[in-house]
């Protein structure tokens, strides 16, 4: 069974887990210094929130699923419709270790459809963030550069019109 999954980045986390707690009528399921979920029945979602240097605003939106096979029968549809996606086989990001792909809609919102494996201890495990980063996580690059090992990150915004990557 799938759950809808929307991830918001933040400009203070604290007011915005009081807000959405209110919201919610319960606390988050996941509370870290930089990052909140909440696992709600009804509606049926996952709800996340971070502040990790995005933009404030939608930061991309998903499916959750149960199982290895509802995640490929999802890809599998996804390549009928031949529609573009990154596939990240045990992808560590968001507190969370994953299988999961990205497609992008029209308007170049990232979504993430994703089979939860377990838990790790960091945001984003596998990124070693790079000095001038703004470690913005877990929505991959429309362009991966050379020396990058997973493509887990978005690009933030480099000196002149360069983008660097958040993470190698």
């Amino acid at each position: 069974m799938k759950r809808f999954h929307i991830h918001v980045s933040v400009k203070n986390l604290s007011e915005s887990i009081g807000f959405y707690s209110k919201l919610f009528g319960s606390e988050p399921s996941v509370a870290k210094d930089d990052y909140a979920k909440w696992i709600l029945d009804d509606p049926r979602i996952n709800f996340a929130i971070s502040q990790r240097g995005h933009a404030v605003g939608v930061n991309h939106l998903g499916f959750q699923v149960d199982s290895d096979a509802e995640l490929a029968m999802l890809r599998t549809q996804v390549t009928q419709a031949e529609i573009s996606a990154l596939d990240e086989k045990g992808a560590k990001c968001c507190y969370a270790r994953s299988d999961k792909y990205w497609v992008e809609d029209p308007q170049g919102i990232p979504w993430e459809t994703f089979h939860s494996l377990g838990d790790v201890p960091l945001y984003g495990e596998d990124a070693v963030l790079k000095p001038d980063a703004d470690g913005a996580c877990c929505v991959p690059m429309k362009e991966k550069p050379a020396d990058a090992v997973d493509a887990c990150c978005v690009p933030s915004a480099g000196k002149g019109s360069e983008k660097t990557a958040c993470c190698t």
